[in-house]
């Protein structure tokens, strides 16, 4: 981020340059027009601007503080816009019709830590994986009745609903309890008699635990899934765009910023061996 911010300084201290030897500034509108013709091709919801949607409910990936959105997600997104030339525009949803918005053309793009699915992959195209993350089971602290995957038969499981821990819970019981937030689930599991487990991402329940949540983790995580952005399978133009912004972020070093800002390590730098894909 701070190399990009010093690129910026350097290109418009030689524009002013430029601009006070009376040079030609034919080339500057040329390549604007280039840019503006460019991101004309992306169909975007509104000119100019990329727009991405997550439900804002999912600390530390996509949460409201001080009114504002932000997170890993927004993070991410705002630095992949700028990639683009274009300006970041994040809005929430609700995460269990989050793809009836994209497909109805409310947003761009869906960018809040949508995993890869097969069945998803029916009604969106995923651009390359921006970060990796493992599906796991937490629950209350000093719970002795689960202790494995195999005891979550016939269990109170809290999940988010529509998300791939929702479909994973399934497996295992009829009784689920459905949350807008898996923060929410979380607070809910510390709370005797209301769930016996809950299914997240690892990151997820490891920053409720640093925040004071007395809450633990049972195994192994059950899979290892890949958050992509989705965007309308029709929209060929703009997936190529997002997968060329993120990997000049990745490449460039801003995808590691952010990732160690918010995680202390990087989300992409992840051992695949042995563990389950979710796909």
């Amino acid at each position: 981020m701070k190399k990009k911010l010093s690129f910026l300084g350097v290109v418009f201290s030689a524009g002013m340059l430029l601009a006070a030897c009376g040079g030609d500034d034919s080339t500057s509108s040329e390549e604007g027009s280039s840019t503006d013709s460019e991101n004309s091709d992306l169909n975007l919801l509104e000119e100019g601007k990329f727009t991405t949607a997550s439900s804002g409910l999912y600390k530390p990936f996509n949460y409201e503080e001080g009114g504002n959105l932000t997170g890993f997600d927004i993070d991410i997104g705002n630095a992949i816009a700028e990639e683009m030339g274009l300006e970041p525009n994040p809005v929430t949803t609700p995460f269990e019709t989050i793809i009836q918005g994209l497909t109805t053309n409310r947003y761009d793009a869906v960018l809040g830590s949508m995993a890869i699915t097969a069945e998803r992959a029916e009604q969106v195209a995923f651009s390359d994986p921006y970060y990796y993350s493992g599906g796991v089971i937490f629950v209350r602290e000093g719970n002795t009745e689960i202790t494995s995957e195999a005891d979550l038969e016939g269990a109170t499981i809290g999940v988010v609903g529509q998300s791939t821990y929702d479909t994973a819970a399934q497996k295992y019981t009829d009784d689920i309890q459905y949350y807008s937030s898996d923060v929410v689930a979380l607070q809910d599991l510390t709370v005797e008699g209301r769930l016996d487990a809950v299914i997240t991402a690892d990151v997820v329940g490891f920053e409720a635990q640093n925040a004071g949540l007395e809450i633990e983790v049972v195994g192994d995580p059950l899979w290892i899934e890949q958050a992509a952005v989705a965007v309308r399978p029709d929209d060929e133009a703009l997936l190529e765009a997002i997968n060329e912004a993120l990997a000049a972020i990745i490449e460039d070093g801003t995808y590691d910023e952010i990732s160690q800002e918010w995680f202390g390590r990087n989300l992409l730098d992840v051992d695949l061996e042995g563990i389950e894909i979710l796909n």
